[in-house]
């Protein structure tokens, strides 16, 4: 076969060479005409752009801020109503507490009786306090005056020798009342004995008051 002979490469070669080279990358550069429209779009689009409130409008956040401050508002008026309501509670608690402490005082002193002395003094004293609730007039001096007269404080002093004595009902007791003036005004709540001191006191302090006004205006026998 017949050899092939090495080229030997000219600078004609060189020069057409840097030529086609050259218009290849002009034509590359052509064709793609630069960035594209889609790169520089996917470029700006890869950017984090925050988004500005309109003047006016609130943001998402503004809002979240909004609620949770009216949250908390309402939560502090519902806690403040709770604690309003729990002092009002204990405070009618107390009063009504306070109430019944007072009506168990009252009914302890309406149930446990006065004590009065079993003697001239408590006579009086005792027939007083009924007389008072009676609206039945008179005072300590009047019936002292009256019994220490009649009887010199003993209760059951009996006059035999007077009117009545003769007639058969005779004068009985601190006051030496007979026995149909004491039935006539006996005061109900004492005992119905002539001779008893409360009874007989009270007994002659209402006659007393009926025909005199009051047995402080008694000064001799009645």
């Amino acid at each position: 076969m017949p050899r092939i002979s090495t080229l030997r490469i000219t600078r004609s070669h060189k020069i057409a060479t840097a030529v086609l080279v050259a218009a290849g990358s002009v034509t590359a550069i052509t064709a793609t005409g630069g960035p594209s429209e889609a790169q520089t779009t996917a470029t700006r689009s890869s950017v984090s752009v925050e988004p500005v409130a309109a003047a006016g409008i609130p943001t998402a956040k503004d809002a979240a801020e909004k609620a949770a401050k009216e949250n908390a508002a309402k939560e502090a008026a519902t806690k403040k109503a709770i604690a309003e309501k729990a002092t009002a509670k204990k405070a009618a608690e107390k009063e009504r507490s306070e109430k019944q402490a007072a009506n168990r005082s009252t009914e302890r002193k309406a149930v446990t009786p006065k004590k009065y002395a079993n003697n001239l003094d408590g006579w009086i004293r005792e027939s007083l306090d009924i007389m008072e609730k009676k609206n039945i007039p008179g005072s300590y001096e009047g019936l002292h005056r009256n019994i220490m007269r009649e009887s010199s404080g003993n209760p059951n002093a009996v006059n035999d020798w007077d009117i009545n004595a003769q007639n058969g009902i005779p004068s009985k007791g601190l006051l030496q009342v007979i026995q149909p003036t004491f039935d006539a005004y006996h005061v109900k709540g004492t005992p119905k004995k002539l001779t008893d001191p409360v009874a007989n006191i009270t007994a002659a302090a209402n006659y007393a008051a009926d025909r005199y006004g009051s047995i402080d205006n008694v000064d001799s026998a009645y």
